[in-house]
């Protein structure tokens, strides 16, 4: 499988509703109390995110629906604002959102490595390869209402192998397509979306590689070590990087702006012209920073809802999908592993209901909407 590591460590929970049903949340804890493998990843304990709000955003709800659940945030006027953190400009902003507790930023390098030494110890074998075709067994089948419907299992994937000019067959009982950025390559190699459209055959799983670049500058009039990990009003975002007055940040493009997803070159000029622009607005020090490094990495992007997806695929019965979290899939790693692992060995969640997240959605059109995300 080919999984992509976050060029970011922002922490970010998983978080569902339903109706008539509470949120439910999962996460590795921090040091101390973590459950996470020996080496934890370092985890910077700081507020995050302060988040800015425009006039007319829907905020009050949401920090009441975050405090039901447990969470300790702060909503802060712009002078409020001003008082805590002194190095924020705050035009524009009619109101901000903070984090007080259990809060922070993780290496994600470190916290993948940490969990595949993991399961390497419980006896995983990681095989590097790229898959090259499924064999499948299909049975007609007739719905409720008399349609027919083709039903199919995986029995076999083919891989090929790094520096090998063969593939290698593999039987299998289970496929869990966790492949982030190229996972919709795989799925199409199974035959998931060959139907006529607008229907379930038809459904293909929405999910594409979208470039995404990190920068790392230097400024040393900067807010300095009690930063938090800030969102401004503009989609851009920065935090602290280490303690030697380095910051880290960017900015999501715009459906227009989208860069070319063929490679992995930086657009140093995208920082200049629509970035750093929002940085020095938000905070002034800013003018005088230098860039020091920079670089790009790929999201596996859910065109349908910018939302994972996670569960089995109602037709290839056998495919799990834990995909399509357009930026946060490390950060929610841990409770979707457990729950496609609670779908495989119980056939249905049970820590968090993930049932929002099913494939079923794209077929419904259910988009899972959310608000005020990075």
């Amino acid at each position: 499988m080919i999984r992509r590591v976050l060029p970011h460590g922002m922490g970010r929970g998983l978080l569902t509703r339903r109706p008539g049903t509470r949120r439910g949340g999962f996460s590795l804890g921090v040091p101390g109390r973590s459950r996470c493998p020996s080496p934890g990843p370092p985890v910077q304990p700081l507020g995050l995110p302060l988040a800015g709000f425009r006039k007319g955003c829907c905020s009050h709800g949401e920090r009441r629906e975050s405090a039901e659940e447990g969470a300790k945030v702060s909503l802060m006027s712009p002078d409020q604002l001003r008082n805590k953190f002194p190095w924020i400009n705050t035009e524009g902003v009619a109101l901000a959102s903070y984090g007080m507790e259990d809060e922070g930023w993780f290496d994600p390098w470190c916290l993948l490595q940490g969990l595949r030494r993991k399961v390497q110890s419980l006896g995983v074998l990681f095989c590097q390869g790229e898959v090259t075709r499924f064999v499948s067994s299909s049975q007609r089948m007739l719905t409720t209402d008399d349609k027919a419907v083709v039903l199919k299992r995986i029995h076999e994937v083919h891989v090929k192998m790094d520096r090998s000019l063969e593939y290698q067959p593999v039987e299998c009982a289970i496929v869990i397509n966790a492949a982030g950025a190229w996972s919709a390559q795989i799925a199409a190699l199974a035959g998931i979306g060959e139907g006529p459209p607008g229907t379930l055959q038809g459904t293909k799983l929405p999910v594409e590689p979208r470039k995404r670049y990190v920068y790392v500058w230097h400024c040393p009039q900067g807010p300095g070590l009690e930063t938090p990990l800030v969102a401004d009003t503009s989609g851009a975002y920065f935090r602290r990087e280490g303690l030697g007055s380095n910051y880290l940040g960017g900015r999501s493009p715009t459906e227009q702006e989208e860069p070319d997803p063929a490679n992995l070159e930086v657009d140093h000029d995208f920082f200049q012209d629509k970035v750093w622009p929002h940085l020095a607005l938000r905070v002034p020090a800013f003018e005088t920073l230098k860039v020091q490094s920079a670089w790009a990495g790929y999201y596996d992007y859910n065109t349908f809802d910018q939302n994972g997806v996670v569960g089995p695929h109602p037709l290839v019965v056998n495919m799990y999908f834990a995909t399509g979290f357009s930026g946060h899939g490390l950060q929610q790693a841990p409770g979707v592993g457990r729950a496609v692992a609670e779908m495989v060995l119980k056939g249905r969640f049970q820590t968090i209901d993930l049932s929002p997240f099913l494939f079923t959605r794209f077929y419904l059109g259910e988009k899972i909407q959310e608000n005020n995300i990075i």
